[in-house]
């Protein structure tokens, strides 16, 4: 299972050079809740039109979002081997609630600070 990062997703949306290849759509994708508000917060600032709202909105649909409960909250209260951000560190709480709950995680991001701490905590890394 691959973690989505929403630098990923923004580089897919935004049609950056840095985007994926198709293949990593056609595989089992996770992420908290916090991509789709991450996605839309940024598609709507640049108010760019109704196409581009309905494909962020699609590329949400594809993916699995898991809300930030309680006890992976629980997690993000505690430090982490590097510095990261408020969200950063609510979506590395969430990839360890999902590891902890047995699942294995691959993360796909483009966010260096995310792939330090990712590394850090143990994760694979997706070669994009």
């Amino acid at each position: 299972m691959i973690y989505l990062d929403t630098s990923v997703a923004l580089a897919t949306l935004f049609t950056e050079k840095r985007a994926p290849s198709a293949s990593l759509w056609a595989q089992p994708l996770v992420s908290s809740r916090l991509l789709q508000f991450e996605i839309m917060n940024r598609v709507y600032s640049r108010q760019l039109g109704p196409t581009l709202v309905a494909d962020a909105i699609a590329l949400v649909n594809g993916v699995t979002l898991l809300d930030l409960t309680n006890e992976n909250m629980a997690r993000a209260l505690k430090p982490f081997p590097v510095n990261v951000g408020t969200l950063d560190g609510l979506h590395l709480a969430t990839m360890h609630f999902l590891r902890e709950n047995g699942q294995t995680i691959e993360v796909a991001s483009y966010d260096r600070r995310m792939l330090a701490a990712a590394a850090a905590l143990g994760f694979p890394l997706v070669e994009l």
